[in-house]
């Protein structure tokens, strides 16, 4: 009788110690596994889902497949509208000034759109700069900021090797438009208003472009949460659960839904 007793003593205890380290096995096999479709889908939305047999894998890939054609357009749209509103500066603004097309930076562009013309940057005929002063031109402004920054009263010239007429001198020569950037919209109102217009609507191509980008993030992000979210689920459950979601322009709804 004592014999039989620790027979079954012993399948006992084996069975006792073997069935954590399974437990414990399977339980770091299944802690591995989660991360497989979460990461997954942060590379390529809607992978995690179509690893689990999600139908909504379709919609993930929808997204990003038209939010990157979107972008691609965009951005190309904008790049041709940045290089005709170039074409109309050179051969309108700048004609008579510049006998080859230098483009440079933006603001020198934003600066045509608000100025008809330049101005000059000297207006004296020796070597000493003498800067233009007609406000009315985007040199001359530049000298009417550099004089009501530096001086008592921009109005009233201090001597020329003063500190005041010094820091003035050397604000404007930083700032004004030189010989090779002269421009002039005289006789073409028409002309500036439409080289306006394509200004605004290469940004505006700009803009939506990078609208297009953060869809794109926010696609992978999603993804990957649900993918993430839906496999604690199953784990936790011990049951196939996968997280719905549902967005609409009117309202946006999450809801759970567990295999029984």
């Amino acid at each position: 009788m004592r014999r039989h007793h620790r027979i079954a003593l012993g399948v006992a205890v084996a069975v006792g110690l073997g069935t954590p380290v399974a437990a414990q096995v399977d339980s770091a096999a299944l802690r591995e596994k989660s991360w497989v479709r979460p990461l997954a889908s942060l590379f390529v939305p809607g992978m995690g889902q179509a690893l689990s047999g999600q139908d909504r894998a379709a919609v993930y890939g929808a997204v990003e497949l038209y939010a990157l054609s979107r972008y691609i357009q965009l951005q190309h749209d904008a790049n041709v509208n940045a290089d005709l509103y170039h074409q109309l500066a050179f051969a309108v603004a700048q004609q008579g000034f510049a006998s080859a097309r230098r483009d440079t930076i933006f603001e020198y562009y934003e600066q045509m759109e608000k100025f008809t013309s330049s101005g000059r940057f000297s207006i004296g005929s020796g070597a000493a700069i003498v800067p233009e002063t007609d406000p009315t031109t985007y040199n001359g402004s530049v000298w009417l900021l550099a004089r009501r920054t530096y001086w008592a009263d921009p109005n009233l010239p201090p001597p020329l090797n003063s500190q005041p007429y010094l820091a003035a001198d050397s604000f404007y020569v930083r700032h004004a438009i030189g010989p090779h950037y002269y421009w002039s919209w005289k006789n073409s109102s028409l002309q500036q208003q439409s080289f306006r217009d394509l200004i605004k609507t290469s940004d505006d191509g700009y803009r939506n472009a990078q609208g297009q980008l953060g869809i794109l993030l926010a696609n992978h992000i999603v993804s990957a949460l649900d993918a993430l979210i839906s496999n604690r689920l199953t784990s936790a459950t011990h049951r196939t659960t996968s997280l719905q979601t549902f967005l609409t322009p009117a309202f946006s709804l999450v809801s759970v839904r567990v295999a029984f």
